[in-house]
């Protein structure tokens, strides 16, 4: 690697000290079959090849716009202001690191405030964290916050099976070596079935709002149920839902989690993503994460500290919530501009949209021969399309047609073989739906 500035002489020196002859001596304790394996390298090219090269796959990116998207399963297309954007590649704050020293980033500070704020606003809680790495993340944290408030010797869990799979599986790898009893997860979406969990072992009940199928539960009384077991409710939600749905902290929820991507963040394969957290006012001591708070300066002026951060690194280990050090402070500032630009009334003619164009959607397919949508159960912007055929199959002459079409649930949920979550936002016309369910007509017949 001729990079690497050290001569000869100097390599040499460097493994006489630790006491070995050759590079090879320090691979003694890997198998030889497993050293240096080859890989399979295209051959090197030029920097004009290379330039040629990228500049074909970004070509190849903008033709992924071609598509109409009718996926979610939580992260979602919607629409985002190009002021996000703008304000979001400032110097100031894009290439910012974690304020060590936080009272001199000011600017940060605010913006990790207003962010905090607004997630109270939308939820109905009273304090929220500067945030986590996504939306499984914040949940499986909710955990340990219900295992460290409920002590007691509680010390299981129950988590709806209508919670996102990936975020179930995140809190398993999470709490696998913690002796924690997950339940819920492998039986029936009822609430009532969840309900009947509950004894003195439960520290927290979790469900989604709305669920991983769309699905709007009636959660009334569910919060008294919980509690009179002496156990935390834990609300996984949709923030966009919340523009026209009824807050959790009105439904009794103890602490609130979720994904914030749809708050003007790009689906970007994957992620960065945002995990938002909050909390009623008598768990703040136990947050995970980090708050910023609002106080003044000696001038009197309007200042803004890091008041809380109850993680190892600030705190003694057995009083410590969590180990998480950092926040997702950028894409929090993008969730911030967002909702800013929105304003309550935008938010919720964009999640009007998603209602309207969503149910518009599901009337159509249910009108197809073969085609069955289960309309029983209010839901938001996404809903289960029973299909004739396997949803792979489907997908593949939909993809054909330029439509991305819905997520196979039978890969999770195995009694939900040839199922299709299909999703549908402000971002979708109704040029693109009709043009859905004539794809779909066609691959019933393909």
């Amino acid at each position: 690697m001729s990079y690497i500035p050290h001569t000869d002489v100097e390599r040499q020196q460097m493994l006489a000290a630790i006491g070995v002859t050759t590079i090879e001596d320090l691979f003694e304790a890997v198998p030889s079959a497993h050293r240096f394996p080859r890989l399979d390298l295209p051959a090197p090219l030029s920097e004009m090849e290379v330039a040629a090269e990228l500049q074909a796959l970004a070509e190849a990116n903008e033709h992924a716009g071609d598509f109409a998207i009718f996926r979610g399963a939580g992260a979602y297309h919607h629409f985002i202001p190009a002021a996000v954007n703008h304000i979001l590649l400032r110097g100031e704050f894009y290439t910012a690191y974690t304020p060590y020293q936080p009272e001199v980033s000011q600017g940060t500070l605010q913006a990790t405030f207003e962010y905090q704020s607004m997630i109270c606003a939308l939820t109905g809680m009273d304090a929220a964290n500067a945030s986590h790495y996504d939306g499984a993340t914040s949940l499986a944290e909710a955990v340990t916050v219900a295992l460290e408030v409920t002590r007691r010797k509680r010390d299981k869990i129950i988590l709806s099976p209508a919670i996102h799979p990936h975020y179930r599986a995140v809190v398993r790898t999470y709490h696998q070596g913690t002796g924690v009893r997950i339940v819920g997860d492998a039986g029936r979406a009822d609430i009532s079935d969840l309900t009947d969990m509950l004894d003195e072992h439960t520290a927290m009940l979790a469900v989604a709002y709305p669920n991983f199928f769309g699905r709007i539960d009636d959660l009334k009384g569910l919060a008294q149920k919980v509690h009179a077991a002496g156990a935390l409710l834990v609300m996984v939600v949709n923030p966009m839902a919340l523009g026209l749905f009824k807050p959790p902290g009105q439904l009794g929820a103890d602490i609130v989690v979720g994904e914030g991507q749809p708050l003007g963040i790009p689906l970007s394969f994957g992620g960065p993503y945002l995990g938002f957290f909050a909390v009623r006012e008598e768990y703040v001591r136990k947050i995970a994460g980090r708050i910023v708070g609002e106080t003044v300066d000696q001038d009197g002026k309007r200042a803004f500290v890091m008041t809380l951060r109850p993680r190892e690194q600030d705190i003694r280990r057995e009083k410590a919530t969590s180990n998480i050090c950092t926040n997702q402070g950028l894409m929090a500032l993008a969730a911030a501009v967002y909702l800013s630009l929105m304003g309550k009334h935008g938010l919720r003619q964009a999640a009007e949209l998603c209602y309207h164009k969503a149910h518009y959607a599901a009337q159509q397919i249910d009108a197809l021969p073969g085609y069955q949508v289960d309309q029983s159960k209010p839901f938001f912007h996404e809903f289960v399309v029973k299909c004739p055929r396997p949803v792979d199959a489907i997908n593949r002459h939909l993809i054909e047609n330029g439509i991305i079409g819905g997520f196979d649930l039978g890969a999770d949920y195995p009694h939900l073989q040839n199922h299709m979550l299909v999703c549908v936002t402000e971002m979708n016309t109704r040029a693109e739906i009709d043009a859905l369910v004539q794809g779909l007509k066609e691959a019933a017949n393909d």
